[in-house]
């Protein structure tokens, strides 16, 4: 039997979960482009997987965000809140800390919430998955944005029919057995269209061909088991080898076969993740984490004190502080530092920190203040409750830097890990940071859709 649907909130948003076993370790699957709770149990491949799987864990399954029971909001999910339903789940069923598996395209997401929540992930199992969707002139895997648009154009003409799934590349990409079982196929097809509208389909795909995860691969710091297979037509072995080599530590595995299911070795996959998920060593404590960091400053500072006068100039300063502070709490943010006219923060998600920054240049503008800001996401050390130190500080500082008037620049990194959030930027050529080794690309914000 199937176990009951449970709702947890993230934010507005209520996210569809399920709990299978009682066993001591949490494992959370973060699922791949479409899942549905319900069909999920109707395919007697999934729930025999499901159920060995809540045999040696506590597994927990959820719909994310647009797809199926959980809510379809009207704008398509970012990374950033995706792991927010990760969180939010894990919350309701109070639980502490969780390996994260992540297959297909949901190895996303697992990625970015190890990343910055280390603390809560005991270790991070990837298979079939790829730091990025599309191909580009330093990665030369995947399709490039046409290609892509071809076959999301060919695929909702065909509507998710028993003919799409009959064709070679299809069957290629289902693998054995299930390719050949045609109550599988049917149960396939519908679940797709359950799980997934036609326009929904569209916007998510086009979100996911965005993303490009690869600058914070070497910031995950919890155990992790990279798994491919020889011939999956959606990820190839060496895009696999390459991801598993920029995340320190990992251990890869090549499965045998094709397909970028695995029901024909699923006794095989499942075993590789007991082992590692029964024996996999603990982390070692450490204070590093993924973060946002924003840099706000007061463009003219100097010449609108000397305007006004001293006591003048800090009524403003405190009355803007007080802004800050109120849009921080709203966005989420952590104040680090307000040390004469600056602003350090720091966010869990980078598509916080922008909206953020933007909201308190509005609130400032009436004061007679114009601010700008550089805002980065990278690899901090924590030091006591709110403090941070490191590379990731020190470059969001120097991007701030290069604004002026009411800019707000972000790094690449930023830009990539934003995909789908609606905000849009504007090239700024690329910069020589002081005091930092390689040259940084750098864009401004320049509005939201």
């Amino acid at each position: 039997m199937a176990p009951p649907v449970k709702y947890a909130k993230s934010g507005d948003v209520h996210i569809a979960y399920q709990v299978i076993g009682d066993a001591p370790v949490d494992l959370v699957l973060a699922p791949g482009a479409v899942s549905h709770l319900d069909l999920w149990w109707e395919s007697h491949y999934w729930a025999r997987l499901f159920e060995r799987m809540g045999s040696f864990s506590r597994l927990i399954l959820f719909d994310k965000r647009g797809t199926g029971l959980s809510d379809r909001p009207v704008t398509v999910a970012t990374l950033e809140e995706r792991i927010d339903d990760i969180r939010a789940v894990m919350d309701a069923v109070r639980s502490e800390r969780a390996h994260v598996f992540g297959p297909s395209e949901g190895g996303s997401m697992a990625c970015l919430f190890a990343a910055t929540y280390p603390s809560r992930t005991r270790s991070l199992i990837l298979y079939g998955t790829a730091p990025r969707w599309t191909r580009a002139p330093d990665y030369p895997w995947q399709q490039t944005e046409e290609e892509q648009e071809t076959l999301l154009a060919k695929r909702i003409a065909a509507g998710w029919s028993l003919e799409y799934f009959a064709s070679p590349e299809m069957r290629h990409w289902m693998g054995a057995p299930v390719c050949d079982d045609p109550a599988f196929v049917e149960w396939f097809a519908r679940q797709r269209r359950a799980g997934c509208s036609p326009a929904a389909h569209v916007a998510l795909s086009r979100m996911n061909a965005k993303i490009d995860i690869r600058a914070i691969l070497p910031t995950i710091r919890v155990p992790t088991l990279v798994m491919n297979r020889e011939d999956d037509p959606e990820v190839a072995v060496d895009e696999a080898r390459a991801m598993a080599a920029l995340i320190p530590g990992a251990r890869f595995v090549v499965l045998p076969g094709q397909g970028h299911l695995f029901f024909d070795i699923w006794e095989e996959v499942v075993a590789l993740i007991q082992e590692f998920v029964t024996g996999a060593p603990s982390p070692i404590p450490s204070e590093r984490v993924l973060t946002t960091i924003l840099f706000l400053d007061v463009t003219g500072s100097t010449e609108r004190a000397m305007a006004l006068g001293d006591e003048a100039w800090r009524d403003v300063l405190e009355r803007y502080h007080v802004q800050a502070r109120r849009a921080l709490a709203v966005f989420g943010g952590t104040e680090v530092d307000t040390a004469g006219d600056g602003l350090l923060a720091t966010f869990d998600g980078p598509a916080r920190a922008i909206r953020c920054v933007r909201a308190i240049q509005r609130e400032a503008a009436p004061l007679g203040l114009r601010l700008h800001a550089g805002v980065h996401t990278g690899e901090v050390e924590r030091v006591g409750r709110t403090a941070v130190r490191g590379v990731a500080v020190h470059t969001a500082a120097r991007i701030a830097a290069l604004a002026s008037s009411t800019e707000v620049f972000v790094s690449a990194t930023v830009k990539d890990l934003v995909a789908g959030s609606g905000l849009t930027f504007e090239g700024r050529g690329v910069h020589t940071l002081k005091g930092l080794p390689e040259p940084r690309q750098v864009f401004a914000v320049s509005g939201e859709s």
